[in-house]
């Protein structure tokens, strides 16, 4: 995993900011709130004369007629309250004299003040007298030190003469451990906000930072990728018996993680582990059977137990025991040269064997399994038709690859070779599998204990030195050896050595 890839970093960024959005909300309503404070709002600044400069002037039928200096009269009314979370006594007022507040009207006279407070404050009214220091002149009001629970309020009904009908007006005083601050005005025709600019303003962060998650999950892929995926290039290379079973399982892998890639180069067993160096960590080998010599520092992995068979053209009609092992090797150290010297009833033909070269380990298991020791007629013909050495007693040639020498065994009467039972026993008209010693090639008998065939060998997957954590060479041999892919491996005539019964025979190699 890419920890600090680009759609990691501004995800964990978001969220960060979503959190400490979270806890600056919490800290505000719970901290900030807490303090001392009086708020104060003007909720109204209307005009009630003829002459007001800013505004609308009232139909007034009258009014103020004989009262000089009226003709640009105002109404003001400003509410007072206590928005913090604690109660405010006459002595948390800091002003040096006698009031506590101070309201100006810029540019405008005060003509009359009336108060008014909610119906269960009538205590309020008490303070609002002159030797308490309530009282006005010019543009200036002062306001007592009235004493106030949290949430009381009051307003001041303000008759004003003179100037512009919205110029400023403010309210001042101090507060001890609080403030005197203004509150956006809530009109009689205003509708108030439904939530506080702080509340906004957390809400606008934390939905952009949702938002700005959700645009990171639809632009990434929306097939997120599966836990054992990994990134990169892979070649798996060695057995060409076992190469069908590395096609399938690799098919797969790359379906499953669309981000790999496996390139399957089979070229025999010898040839794959011998591949292998420091150099090249992305590649697999697969072997039959063990290897023998091949660089230091493999590392090998027991993967399938894998059986094998002679392969017999269908020319060549064999007893239903097969060959026993004593005639194998008679036919394979040259002693038998042509089929009617093993049974009268088989046809005079020569013997010409099919072999695999020597990188290939099914012609190693099959030398250590059956013969007991190597392939002592040497190779006599490039083409497995003509015998380029006329005095060797019986015909043999070398092919590269399972596939070659069944189709070679196929085509050339009393033709005999070797290959891996299941590509052996599917699609390949023109030949037969051979019994040995009376014993079929069978994966199943050989699982349950009902026979001890002997062409039978374990498919190991080598590694130089072991791979590393989180490379895909680790990550696709995990995959072939988890117990939901054992199906794969038994279709092509495999026993996995993950399952509990082969457990025994994969270690006997």
């Amino acid at each position: 995993m890419q920890w600090f890839s680009p759609e990691n970093v501004v995800a964990v960024g978001t969220a960060v900011l979503g959190i400490a959005a979270s806890g600056v909300m919490v800290w505000y309503e719970r901290r900030v709130p807490r303090r001392k404070r009086i708020g104060y709002r003007v909720q109204m600044d209307n005009p009630i004369g003829d002459n007001v400069r800013l505004g609308r002037a009232n139909v007034r039928l009258g009014l103020f007629d004989e009262a000089p200096g009226m003709s640009d009269a105002t109404l003001v009314l400003i509410r007072v309250e206590n928005d913090g979370s604690q109660g405010i006594d006459r002595d948390d007022y800091t002003s040096p004299e006698v009031h506590g507040l101070t309201a100006v009207f810029n540019d405008r006279t005060i003509r009359g003040v009336s108060v008014t407070q909610p119906s269960d404050t009538d205590h309020l009214m008490d303070h609002f007298t002159p030797t308490r220091g309530f009282g006005y002149e010019g543009n200036t009001l002062r306001i007592p030190r009235v004493p106030l629970n949290r949430g009381d309020h009051y307003k001041l009904l303000v008759l004003l003469s003179g100037g512009d009908v919205g110029s400023e007006i403010r309210l001042f005083g101090g507060i001890r451990e609080g403030e005197v601050h203004p509150n956006r005005s809530a009109t009689p025709d205003e509708k108030p906000p439904l939530f506080s600019r702080a509340a906004r303003l957390i809400t606008i962060m934390l939905t952009v930072s949702v938002l700005t998650l959700a645009g990171i999950v639809v632009a990434r892929d929306d097939h997120p990728v599966p836990i054992g995926c990994e990134k990169g290039r892979l070649t798996v290379t060695g057995s060409t018996a076992f190469a069908p079973v590395v096609r399938d399982l690799a098919k797969d892998y790359q379906r499953k993680c669309p981000d790999s890639a496996i390139t399957v180069d089979a070229r025999g067993s010898s040839a794959g582990v011998n591949a292998l160096s420091a150099d090249s960590r992305s590649v697999v080998a697969f072997s039959d059977g063990p290897a023998i010599g091949g660089p230091g520092k493999l590392v090998g992995r027991r993967i399938a137990l894998s059986v094998f068979t002679l392969v017999v053209n269908d020319g060549v009609r064999l007893p239903a025991k097969g060959l026993s092992v004593r005639d194998v090797r008679r036919v394979y150290r040259g002693e038998v040269t042509r089929w009617k010297q093993l049974d009268a009833s088989l046809p005079d033909l020569p013997i010409v064997l099919v072999s695999r070269n020597a990188d290939s380990g099914t012609r190693q298991i099959f030398q250590r399994r059956v013969l007991g020791t190597w392939e002592r007629v040497p190779s006599t013909s490039l083409d497995c038709v003509h015998k380029d050495d006329t005095s060797a007693p019986v015909m043999r040639c070398e092919l590269d690859s399972t596939e070659d020498v069944l189709a070679t065994v196929a085509r050339i009467p009393g033709a005999l070779g070797y290959s891996e039972f299941t590509l052996a026993s599917s699609g390949h008209p023109g030949l037969r599998t051979v019994p040995l010693d009376g014993a079929a090639p069978s994966v199943e008998d050989i699982e349950y204990g009902r026979s001890e065939y002997p062409y039978r060998g374990v498919e190991y997957a080598y590694t130089y030195g072991t791979p590393s954590s989180g490379s895909l060479a680790a990550a696709f041999l995990a995959y072939i050896g988890d117990t939901a892919n054992e199906n794969v491996i038994r279709a092509h005539g495999h026993l996995p050595c993950s399952a509990t019964v082969a457990t025994g025979l994969c270690s006997g190699d």
